[in-house]
């Protein structure tokens, strides 16, 4: 008989821990640990490109298997993460925000969420174009919300469409700190100021505090060129591109936080 804690590995449990583990502990994932202790000595992370020859992103492309667990866990992921998102902007006044962009925003579930909770926004998710046009997977067309939500397929290190706000979940620990400048850069150029800009990622507290991200800081040296930062090193970021730091947003119990960004 399951647990209550084993229960969470049915696929069919509301919030079913089953895709991400299958990501997680499946043969791709669990191959980059090996290399943990030569990426020590070495001081150069990124293990994919030690198993592999290349990177994640360019893995997918070329391993349906890994491509399929990939998209599946990140579903289940964000409907976690969304849920924790939406509890750490509760008490955050957006209301002067009608148009909303959410980078590298997959098919949409974080912005259909945003867009239930807050009526006057319309969305906008951009990802690449192989992504979005993927239209049976897309989120805004499964929730009856394609009238206020449009996907748009390009490339966050070229453009971005204009909008008030944009979201970045989970997306800057994917790059190093050079790549997540650029990024921050080519928002801040496209925005309509005054703008906002809504980071949304697993915050690493201080030393002496216990917290998923340290243990997600080891799985993304491992996974490629990025990694969990503190408050601090992504209020640096934003400098860098122009921005400035405004608030961070937390729930209580939460593994995820916000770090909100302003210019203009």
């Amino acid at each position: 008989m399951l647990t209550d804690r084993g229960d969470l590995l049915r696929a069919a449990h509301p919030r079913s821990l089953a895709a991400m583990t299958r990501l997680e502990e499946g043969p791709q994932h669990y191959a980059l640990w090996k290399h943990l202790p030569a990426m020590i000595r070495d001081g150069k992370q990124n293990a994919f490109v030690r198993e592999f020859g290349h990177m994640a992103f360019e893995h997918a492309k070329a391993d349906h298997d890994y491509a399929e667990r990939f998209d599946q866990a990140m579903t289940s992921y964000s409907a976690a993460q969304s849920a924790q998102v939406l509890e750490a902007l509760r008490d955050t006044d957006i209301s002067e925000v009608r148009v909303f962009c959410d980078v590298a925003g997959g098919h949409g579930y974080m912005t259909c969420a945003l867009l239930g909770a807050y009526p006057q926004l319309s969305g906008i998710v951009l990802d690449l174009p192989d992504v979005v046009a993927d239209s049976d997977a897309l989120w805004a067309r499964k929730l009856g919300l394609e009238a206020r939500c449009r996907y748009v397929g390009g490339d966050m290190f070229k453009e971005v469409p204009k909008a008030d706000a944009y979201g970045l979940k989970l997306i800057l620990h994917d790059w190093n700190n050079e790549e997540c400048v650029a990024i921050l850069e080519n928002i801040r150029r496209a925005a309509t100021s005054p703008a906002r800009v809504f980071i949304m990622e697993h915050i690493v507290p201080k030393p002496d505090v216990p917290h998923f991200a340290k243990l997600f800081d080891i799985h993304m040296m491992c996974w490629g060129t990025g990694q969990e930062r503190t408050e601090a090193e992504y209020a640096e970021l934003l400098r860098r591109a122009g921005w400035r730091k405004v608030a961070s947003h937390h729930a209580p119990g939460s593994v995820m936080g916000v770090i909100e960004g302003a210019f203009g």
